[in-house]
């Protein structure tokens, strides 16, 4: 197999802390934080757990984060956990990962955040049948072309997004704060709304007696996806060494600060019975508190969170594309482009999200079917970088590591003990479409043989 990765470009180094952190943010806090908190509170026993387990969500979060910022510091490369994997385990279980990753885990989550978008944006202006399958594919096309012009341009929408995105939720947040803790409760809400929330209410209302935190940390941990994508800009970010520790902590005190806030704002206006029986957790805030107004507002914020995350996943998706290209002579393609700018990696991926949003649209489930696409191979793979870290520190002990993370080996022990939880629980819980994902990841295994069989016979 021929290997290009010595005559690989560097990618320059033209992004800030800053840059970092609102690229890290706006992956983050995208969709999940508008539909999970109704999951977590009809699981939880009672308002303080259900809160608390947004704290712990952060805490597991930046465990994983400093296992990360080993491996990022210490192996600086947009392939990220290409590269680790690669160093680690060899090219053969890093071609699989480049593989699943162009296939399935990050085509699959630009098209799950586009189907979002795609649903919020119809509440504001509908396009007919297949409206948010048009709004996913327009905003995909849009955001790559916009990444196709150049880092500069994609990193100032990505700063601008991020920032309209995070002050939009604290603005939300303190609205129902303001709300919970006036003398008012709010916009009354009218006499056939009231029914119909009462009824769905009743039909929902035994909540458990003790809380399911297995349950739970599925939906937070899912809700906090996304910080791991500072490996792929590990080599972009000025000072990298000491600025992708920085930016990962800072990125994870923001995104957990946001999170509970929302959530204590979700608990003291509408109370946990309330919040596990609607079915949009966030615009029922908004439609208890300030009426039909906060129900147009929320569905446009929901559409910037997502637009900030759809953009931000573009930007770091094709960069293990690129990495694929220059390594592996089959999927060379890829690894053209304009220098510090990976655009056949951008074009390549847009197209195969674009074909997984017509899957999406066939089934009408847009959204649902992404998610069960995406879950195994993201948790299997995540397992294995977990992993690395104790391979790479056995195997190359005199790398080295500006940033060693903390209590090892326990910090990444539990570290994978996360990832294996995650595993199990995606396997168990997915449908059809988590099947079709693990058969297009098996499908790099015909892929691998082919390259391997090109290489020899060219030897």
């Amino acid at each position: 197999m021929k290997l290009l990765s010595r005559q690989m470009t560097t990618l320059k180094p033209t992004l800030s802390l800053l840059d970092a952190i609102a690229l890290i943010v706006g992956l983050v806090i995208g969709a999940g934080i508008f539909e999970t908190p109704a999951l977590v509170a009809a699981n939880a026993g009672s308002a303080t757990v259900a809160l608390l387990t947004w704290v712990l969500g952060g805490v597991l979060s930046l465990i994983g984060a400093l296992c990360y910022a080993e491996l990022a510091t210490a192996y600086p490369h947009p392939g990220g956990n290409y590269y680790y994997l690669r160093r680690a385990f060899g090219r053969a279980i890093a071609f699989l990962f480049a593989w699943t990753r162009l296939s399935v885990i990050q085509t699959g989550s630009i098209a799950l955040l586009a189907f979002v978008f795609g649903d919020y944006a119809s509440q504001l202006w509908r396009l007919g049948t297949y409206s948010a399958s048009i709004y996913a594919a327009i905003a995909i096309v849009i955001f790559t072309g916009l990444n196709i012009l150049g880092v500069q341009q994609g990193k100032w929408v990505q700063n601008v997004l991020a920032v309209a995105q995070v002050a939009g939720l604290l603005i939300v947040s303190g609205i129902g704060l303001a709300f919970s803790f006036g003398a008012t409760s709010g916009v009354p809400i009218d006499p056939a709304t009231y029914t119909s929330v009462q009824a769905s209410i009743t039909a929902q209302a035994s909540l458990p007696a003790s809380s399911n935190l297995g349950i739970i940390l599925v939906f937070v941990l899912l809700t906090y996806g996304g910080w791991n994508e500072a490996a792929y800009i590990s080599t972009e970010v000025r000072n990298g060494q000491r600025n992708i520790v920085l930016a990962l902590v800072w990125s994870i005190a923001i995104i957990t600060g946001v999170y509970l806030l929302i959530n204590w704002a979700l608990v003291r206006e509408l109370g946990l019975v309330r919040m596990a029986a609607s079915e949009a957790v966030v615009a029922e805030l908004m439609r208890s508190t300030v009426g039909i107004v906060g129900v147009v507002l929320i569905s446009g914020l929901v559409a910037i969170a997502t637009l900030c995350s759809i953009n931000a996943t573009i930007f770091t998706g094709a960069r293990t594309n690129y990495a694929l290209g220059r390594d592996f002579s089959i999927f060379s393609l890829l690894g053209r482009g304009r220098e510090s700018n990976p655009t056949n990696a951008l074009l390549v991926q847009s197209a195969i999200a674009l074909l997984l949003v017509l899957v999406g649209s066939i089934t009408r489930q847009g959204f649902e079917t992404m998610v069960d696409y995406t879950a195994p191979a993201f948790w299997f793979f995540f397992l294995l970088s977990g992993i690395s870290l104790f391979v790479l520190r056995r195997r190359e002990p005199d790398v080295e590591r500006s940033f060693k993370v903390p209590l090892y080996p326990l910090t990444p022990l539990l570290f994978c003990g996360i990832c294996l939880y995650m595993l199990q629980a995606s396997l168990a819980y997915t449908g059809w479409g988590g099947l079709l994902g693990v058969v297009v990841l098996l499908l790099g295994l015909p892929l691998l043989w082919w390259t391997n069989r090109t290489s020899s016979s060219q030897r």
